[in-house]
């Protein structure tokens, strides 16, 4: 079977027989060496002042960026179930909690934030969404957050780039929490969790809020090369494998190109057959449509071709399908995965297979066509 759902994505055989070896006590200094050479890799792909690894799911970083970071009332852009959780993280904690709300495809509008920001004084932390993966939208993260630094600058930007760190270059000039999680682009089992901090945001986190997710408990502790709590060791061992197997695959700026064309020659390709794509900016980590004919798509794809894509939430149940483009993604893989699509379609009555998928995508991604 095909894994193509954005998150968990598979992961790779090198990384699987390096998480495999005998277990390792994290208070030696083996692992340490292991957890030094990690971060320094870490720092290269986050650009960011520093890196915190925590033992979580993405879900535990966003909490950790809110209750560190926002000290009073967090403004949360909610166009999609990961957007709509950073508001419910915020009153969980008795926080005060506004919100930018659009449709899942719709791009969140920068002047509304600004508005908002300028008449809600109260307002000290902002999270958002790079890739808001329930509908696979794009959101405009690096002008939100240059036009927000430009009215406060010690407003807090937190960006959730749980589907687009690995996926695409991210400008973090003004963004103080990039948050990332192992089982999407980083193509690790789920359970570890990353965010890169500027240091206004350690300024501002201090002494920390929190216990398990106190942020500056274990920014002492990540700079000695160890943890506060027990580390995610085999993850740990995990991370370093694929970081360095990007490395050797030619780094990050290929990565960031070779999912690029992939997303358009993906996006490409299924517009050919005649399908929509759903959201009005489309992030580069997956490709979400919207049809009719979701589930039944979603059924034969995986029934008759081996191939597993995922489904919408909320509303959008039984209304969009999403295919993964994150990761280290053989080329054969994803040309099998859009001709399944189009077999699909066949089945269904809806056109005849003529082999227009496979071809479209194969003249842009392996020509290397722009």
């Amino acid at each position: 079977m095909l894994l193509f759902t954005p998150g968990p994505t598979p992961v790779p055989l090198n990384v699987r027989n390096a998480m495999a070896e005998e277990t390792m006590h994290h208070r030696t200094p083996e692992f340490e060496a292991i957890f030094e050479k990690t971060r320094s890799h870490l720092f290269k792909l986050f650009k960011t002042d520093e890196v915190v690894m925590i033992a979580s799911s993405g879900t535990g970083a966003m909490e950790a960026a809110v209750i560190n970071l926002c000290h009073k009332t967090l403004l949360n852009v909610d166009s999609g179930k990961f957007g709509e959780r950073f508001g419910k993280i915020a009153k969980a904690h008795g926080l005060g909690s506004v919100d930018v709300k659009n449709e899942w495809d719709t791009p969140v509008d920068v002047d509304a934030v600004v508005e908002m920001v300028k008449n809600n004084s109260d307002i000290d932390a902002i999270a958002v969404q790079i890739s808001e993966s329930a509908g696979g939208l794009r959101h405009p993260v690096e002008e939100l957050a240059a036009a927000v630094k430009a009215i406060n600058p010690n407003i807090m930007i937190i960006a959730d780039g749980i589907t687009a760190v690995g996926v695409e270059k991210i400008d973090v000039t003004n963004i103080d929490c990039l948050i990332a999680g192992s089982q999407k682009a980083l193509m690790l089992p789920p359970g570890l969790a990353i965010l890169g901090l500027s240091n206004g945001a350690i300024e501002k986190i201090g002494k920390g809020k929190g216990y398990y997710l106190n942020l500056a408990t274990e920014i002492k502790k990540q700079r000695e090369n160890t943890t506060a709590w027990t580390a995610a060791t085999t993850l740990t061992i995990g991370l370093l494998e694929i970081l360095e197997t990007i490395e050797r695959d030619g780094g990050l700026d290929k990565l960031y190109v070779d999912t690029a064309l992939r997303a358009k020659a993906v996006c490409s390709s299924l517009e050919a057959l005649g399908l929509h794509i759903y959201p009005k900016t489309p992030a580069k980590s997956m490709t979400t449509i919207d049809d009719v004919d979701a589930n039944a798509i979603r059924k034969i794809l995986k029934d008759d071709y081996q191939v597993n894509v995922a489904g919408g939430q909320d509303h959008l149940k039984g209304k969009i399908f999403r295919i993964n483009q994150m990761g280290l993604i053989p080329a054969y893989e994803m040309a099998w995965v859009v001709n399944a699509v189009e077999l699909a379609l066949d089945k269904l009555g809806r056109r005849t297979y003529d082999g227009s998928a496979n071809k479209i995508f194969n003249e842009i991604y392996c020509k290397r066509e722009a």
